[in-house]
C-alpha cells in the first residue's frame, strides 16, 4: 500500500468512527496546517468560518496547549462564544479532541457524534489513527538544497534541458536530483513531487 493509499484508508476509518463528522489538521505550522481532512456538516463549517471561530474555539486552544486526547465535555476552558453549544445544534453534540506532535508542527483532530459520548476504547482507537496520520504526513527534512532547486526550476515551467542550463548542470544530473527528490517525497512523478513539495512549503 502506498503512503497516499494508507492516508486515505486511515481517513476512511475516521469517517466510520465519527458519525457526525471530523476535522483533522496535520502539522500546523505558522498557523496553517500542511494537510486537512474535514467531514463536518457543510452548514456548520460555513457558520464556523464566517464567524472566525478557529481563533476562539476552546477545542483548538486545548489542542495547541496540550497533547493527548480528551472529550469535549472535559475541556475546561472559557467558551464565551458558546461554540460547543452551537456545534451541538448542528448535530455535533459529543466529541473528542486529539492533539499530538511538537508545538511547532502540531496535529489537532476533532471527531463528533450526536448520540452519545465516545467510549474510552473508541478514543484509544481514533487516537492511534491520528498518530499514524501525523507520522505519515511528516514533511521530509532530508531534501538537499540541490534537490529543492531542481524541483523549483521544473515547477517554474522549464523543460529539462533549459532547467539544467539554468542550474549550470547536465540534464542527466537534473534528472538524478529529481529522481532522488521523488523518492524522498514518496512521489511517483515529478509533477506529484512538485505538488507535494508545495504542500510542504519546501518550494
Amino acid at each position: 500500500m502506498s503512503r497516499n493509499q494508507e492516508i486515505d484508508s486511515l481517513v476512511s476509518a475516521l469517517d466510520a468512527a465519527a458519525p457526525s463528522g471530523h476535522y483533522v489538521a496535520l502539522h500546523i505550522r505558522f498557523a496553517a496546517p500542511l494537510m486537512t481532512f474535514q467531514t463536518y456538516p457543510q452548514a456548520w463549517t460555513d457558520h464556523y468560518s464566517q464567524n472566525a471561530y478557529a481563533l476562539r474555539d476552546p477545542m483548538i486552544a486545548w489542542g495547541i496547549s496540550s497533547t493527548g486526547a480528551t472529550r469535549w465535555s472535559a475541556i475546561d476552558l472559557p467558551d464565551p462564544f458558546g461554540i460547543f453549544e452551537q456545534a451541538a445544534s448542528f448535530g455535533l453534540r459529543y466529541g473528542v479532541c486529539i492533539s499530538c506532535g511538537e508545538v511547532t508542527s502540531r496535529t489537532i483532530a476533532g471527531l463528533a457524534r450526536s448520540d452519545r459520548e465516545f467510549t474510552d476504547e473508541e478514543i484509544a482507537d481514533v487516537t492511534g489513527i491520528v498518530l499514524r496520520l501525523h507520522h505519515l504526513a511528516q514533511p521530509p527534512d532530508n531534501l538537499t538544497k540541490a534537490e529543492i532547486e531542481a524541483l523549483r526550476v521544473l515547477a517554474s515551467g522549464e523543460r529539462y534541458a533549459n532547467g539544467a542550463a539554468l542550474l549550470g548542470i547536465s540534464e542527466s544530473a537534473l534528472k538524478a536530483r529529481l529522481s532522488s527528490a521523488r523518492n524522498k517525497l514518496f512521489a511517483r512523478t515529478s509533477a506529484e513531487a512538485i505538488q507535494r513539495a508545495k504542500d510542504y512549503r519546501l518550494i
